[in-house]
């Protein structure tokens, strides 16, 4: 590695890898591994200046917290009781009456309540509330916004890893926080190894498809268990019927998403508020009605009785009991739309005693009635209220479903944006909330899926125990990712870093073998889909790898573009040429391949860069970066995203934005000049179709992967130049034949 200068002095150290064009993070190596001569090294440090040389360094911007007063952290834990709420609050609808155990005794349910309790203080109380929310990134949680925070303190090299390289000037950018610096042994090793690099990528992407699981599973436990109540009223309703009442719910749900969420976003907090309000009451009423003692369950002792008393039969019970925190993952996940402040009182002072009272006043129904434990909830509800409760319950497990599957949308904006997801179409369906997108392509799958899900299984039992597969899972990545970020980031005490790791994976692992039991009777459903959705973010990040590495080394060098320019044979007529490329540094052989076919190029060539960052969002006044590359005619440009930020740019607003930055820049009248006249004779965009093909030297699992899966996706993907709205009659496609 080289240290090369910017024109500005400061300095930059080794090759810049590759952003993505459309979001998209196709990597590529800038240095090959052929030889070089000491003319071609020269050449290329050239080349690196000049290209460098467009970056702007801006003032650092201190970001501060947004604060808030007292009135608005209540306001906005009442918002959270819908939006994050919905799956956890759900929970006490199907969790006792997953639990197959014959002939419970007082000190079984005893037992079971206990370890309901002691697993929410400790996982959804203890972990998420008070130590993983303080692992944001800039305020946005979630898988993604873990890695992307570790992304800026890890120097990652590994072809598989999702980050793009980062660039002296993106440390000066007001929402870009500056690597750590702190040597732990740690951070050394991952650095120094791309097979770590890669498995955490892998964990990372196995975790989100995981989300997207449960973007499935949720609306299926959920919904089901809810119309399961309406069984309970007549013996004349069968489970057939149940499960068409479903299927018709589910479909008019994911029809629904197309609307946007915030149609419905304003009764979601009030249905949440009824939902835990009519449960409290109804918890205390049992537990005065029926066992005023339960509350002696919080003792963990009853934990070892029940397990004395039910030995390897207990442990297989504990795959359902975890059902009491699926949900709790949404506390971190939905941080961005809230603050953390917010998220603790809710849960803390309302959510966690309401879902205590709960479940406490089914296990005091329970102790009298332990018959009834297959249907647990809607048999402890009063017969006065049942219907009530039964409308209530349906609603809020829509609201349950409906946060799930617009947490999916928003994950695989975040895949889409970091480049390890096809491109599906994206659309916005709120001016107001960024956050609120619809995915048609997601939705319906999501939807044949779900509906699969509940006619396939026709159970919530069997659901429960797929669902349970999810949480645990993603659970357990969460854990490695904040362990890792109290090593690398917080410089945390080494034994409070093992008092965590080994406190957490011990109890989300023994939950985990329970739930590994279940897969014969349903547990294997979320393997099977996170499988297919794995596999094609796999495909799609490797196939874009290779990709960019074959367009890095045969990049055309300056030498080669400024004699093909200055050739009689080329023609320059007015006008701006735009070139899309996934190439940060190099200047790409789609000009190549496009000039030796047509014999001309546009006075004003623009080598374009979509460039998405490790960053939640990107200022407008950074969004682009522009710069001379040292021949005539010719300049570079980055469009510049954060993961969060919608990646689109009106055609026209580009082109005019992009003159007028290099308007800016001009050193002369005479080079102004040539930009506004090039600006009215008109622009094209040229996009590189390519297709890859594997060599017959490749690994045949490589060779499939390439011809067939990432071509597939790549045919069926949306195109790069969508990024920037370009009308199709500015476009023209060069056809590219990549053999790698």
């Amino acid at each position: 590695m080289e240290d090369t200068k910017l024109s500005n002095g400061v300095g930059v150290e080794g090759d810049i890898e590759t952003g993505s064009i459309g979001g998209g993070s196709g990597r590529g190596a800038v240095s090959c591994d052929v030889p070089c001569s000491d003319s071609r090294e020269v050449e290329t440090k050239g080349l690196r200046d000049r290209t460098m040389s467009f970056f702007h360094l801006y003032q650092p911007h201190p970001r501060k917290p947004k604060e808030y007063h007292s009135v608005q952290t209540v306001l906005l834990a009442y918002q959270s009781l819908g939006i994050v709420y919905g799956d956890l609050g759900t929970s006490p609808l199907y969790v006792f009456s997953s639990i197959r155990l014959s002939n419970p005794g007082e000190e079984d349910l005893l037992g079971i309540f206990s370890l309901i309790f002691w697993t929410l203080t400790s996982i959804a109380l203890i972990k998420y509330v008070f130590v993983v929310l303080r692992a944001d990134d800039h305020g946005e949680g979630g898988t993604f916004a873990l890695y992307s925070f570790l992304c800026r303190h890890i120097n990652f090299q590994s072809k598989l890893t999702i980050q793009n390289t980062r660039l002296d000037s993106d440390a000066k950018m007001k929402y870009y926080t500056l690597g750590s610096r702190m040597k732990s042994k740690t951070k050394e090793l991952l650095e120094r190894s791309s097979a770590a690099q890669s498995f955490l990528s892998f964990v990372v992407l196995l975790g989100t498809c995981m989300v997207i699981g449960d973007g499935a599973l949720t609306p299926a436990t959920s919904v089901l268990s809810a119309l399961q109540g309406i069984q309970s009223v007549s013996s004349s309703i069968t489970q057939k019927h149940v499960i068409i009442m479903a299927v018709v719910l589910l479909v008019a749900l994911f029809i629904f998403q197309q609307c946007g969420t915030s149609k419905v976003s304003s009764s979601f907090s009030p249905i949440m508020l009824m939902w835990f309000g009519s449960n409290i009451a109804i918890g205390v009423y049992n537990i005065v009605k029926y066992e005023p003692s339960v509350f002696k369950a919080l003792s963990p002792h009853y934990i070892i009785i029940f397990f004395s008393r039910n030995g390897v039969t207990g442990w297989t019970l504990l795959g359902a009991i975890f059902l009491c925190i699926t949900g709790a993952e949404a506390m971190f996940a939905d941080l961005g739309h809230f603050n953390k402040n917010s998220i603790q009182l809710a849960f803390s002072s309302f959510v966690y005693p309401a879902l205590v009272i709960t479940y406490a006043g089914e296990a005091a129904y329970l102790i009298k009635h332990p018959h009834r434990m297959g249907n647990a909830f809607y048999s402890s509800i009063p017969e006065p209220v049942y219907w009530p409760m039964f409308v209530v319950s349906t609603l809020a497990a829509i609201v349950a479903s409906q946060s799930m599957i617009s947490a999916t949308f928003s994950i695989v904006k975040q895949s889409l944006a970091l480049g390890c997801f096809p491109r599906v179409n994206m659309v916005h369906t709120s001016s107001k909330h960024e956050g609120q997108v619809y995915s048609p392509e997601i939705n319906y799958t999501l939807m044949i899926i779900c509906i699969a899900l509940v006619v396939g299984f026709q159970d919530g039992v069997q659901l429960g125990n797929a669902f349970g597969v999810v949480v645990v899972w993603v659970m357990i990545i969460t854990t490695c990712l904040i362990t890792l970020v109290m090593l690398v980031i917080w410089d945390t005490n080494l034994i409070l870093v093992s008092g965590f790791f080994t406190i957490f994976v011990t109890i989300e692992g023994v939950y985990m073998t329970s739930l590994l039991n279940k897969v014969p009777q349903g547990g294997w459903a979320p393997f099977a889909i996170s499988a297919f959705f794995l596999t094609v973010m796999l495909s799609w990040t490797y196939g874009r790898s290779q990709k960019s590495i074959y367009e890095a080394q045969q990049k055309m060098s300056l030498r080669e573009l400024d004699d093909t320019l200055s050739s009689a044979s080329v023609q320059r007529p007015q006008g701006i040429c735009f070139f899309c490329t996934d190439l940060v540094n190099g200047i790409p052989p789609i000009i190549r391949r496009y000039i030796h076919h047509a014999n001309s190029v546009r006075k004003i060539m623009v080598i374009v860069t979509v460039r998405t960052l490790p960053i939640t969002t990107v200022l407008p006044e950074e969004r682009l970066v522009v710069g001379k590359l040292g021949l005539d005619g010719v300049y570079r440009c980055l469009v510049q995203f954060g993961y969060k930020d919608l990646p689109s740019m009106e055609g026209d607003d580009y082109v005019s934005s992009v003159v007028a930055k290099l308007r800016e820049q001009a050193e002369t009248t005479e080079e102004i000049e040539k930009l506004d006249s090039a600006m009215k004779e008109g622009v094209v965009f040229v996009m590189g179709r390519t297709i890859l093909k594997a060599n017959k030297n490749r690994r045949w699992l490589l060779r499939f992967t390439i011809n067939y899966l990432y071509r597939f996706l790549q045919k069926n993907c949306r195109s790069g130049v969508s990024t920037l709205k370009v009308p199709q009659e500015k476009t023209l496609q060069v056809g590219m034949f990549y053999e790698i």
